[in-house]
């Protein structure tokens, strides 16, 4: 919990800001002419070495009390979160900038049935009403991608989210597991396999500047994220970082005039509305306990 007013503020500022940057994500995934495995290498490479700097210096702060020790649990969750971050990156290349944020949009609802399902954790009727709601506006958006060429796309946005469910779990479960540095190996993993299976020098002068974009964009994302979240509540974090959605859908149309189908927008609104509905009540629920 924050100490003052001002810490909170910070705190506010800087998860909004981490939303916005997040937000540039399909933009720059669809600015680049490189494959998906090329710009994932990329944005591990230029990543991971910037989180890595960002992990030595909180330790130095925190007087080297944070282990910067992995374990089998630590290199499990770098691993899930590489495969998840390629079916994100590839999302984007086959899809609406809006389908694949909207259906990730989705994901504290797929947490809590899969974290049901495999730890048998209870969730509440209020998660249970809005994630049917979110899911039948997915359905519309999936249901109009049929014979479009944009199904292959929701599907690995889909999938995408199944494996992002799957990692908040396990962070949940690992908590003596240092996350941050976890995604810092993770990022280097990515680069690591697309050396290995792609030419990732094979890039033009212009990719190239948006590949260091994208990496640097992606580990201040992160950063901004992690400093602000420790500063507010985790159900104000959540709400704030909802707004991930709408700054990706808007940036798309500024940048890329990327305007999605009817479908798109209708299901859009109504996974929205459950989402912003649901987090605004964990967040007015948490107030009323402080106060």
């Amino acid at each position: 919990m924050p100490d003052t007013a001002a810490e909170r503020t910070i705190g506010i500022i800087l998860v909004s800001a981490s939303a916005a940057v997040f937000g540039l994500t399909g933009v720059l995934t669809k600015s680049i002419h490189a494959d998906p495995l090329t710009i994932t290498c990329w944005r591990g490479f230029v990543g991971s070495i910037l989180i890595s700097l960002y992990v030595l210096w909180r330790r130095r702060q925190s007087g080297g009390r944070e282990s910067p020790r992995l374990g089998w649990r630590g290199w499990l969750l770098a691993i899930e979160g590489a495969l998840a971050s390629i079916a994100f990156i590839s999302a984007f290349k086959f899809t609406f900038v809006a389908n694949v944020a909207i259906i990730y949009a989705t994901a504290p609802f797929v947490t809590a049935l899969l974290a049901f399902i495999l730890v048998r954790e209870r969730f509440r009727l209020q998660t249970l009403a809005a994630a049917a709601v979110s899911l039948s506006g997915v359905a519309i958006m999936v249901w109009s991608g049929f014979g479009t060429g944009h199904l292959f796309g929701d599907g690995l946005a889909l999938l995408m989210t199944i494996g992002s469910a799957l990692y908040m779990i396990m962070v949940r479960a690992f908590r003596d597991t240092p996350v941050v540095w976890a995604g810092a190996v993770s990022a280097f993993l990515l680069f690591v396999l697309g050396w290995f299976v792609t030419d990732p020098l094979a890039v033009s002068a212009r990719d190239a500047m948006l590949l260091v974009a994208f990496g640097m964009s992606f580990a201040l994302a992160s950063i901004l994220w992690t400093e602000g979240a420790r500063l507010i509540p985790a159900a104000e974090s959540g709400l704030l970082g909802s707004a991930e959605v709408p700054f990706a859908i808007l940036f798309a149309f500024l940048f890329l005039a990327e305007i999605p189908p009817a479908a798109s927008m209708i299901g859009g609104a109504i996974v929205l509305c459950a989402v912003f509905a649901h987090a605004g009540r964990d967040w007015q629920a948490a107030r009323q306990r402080s106060a």
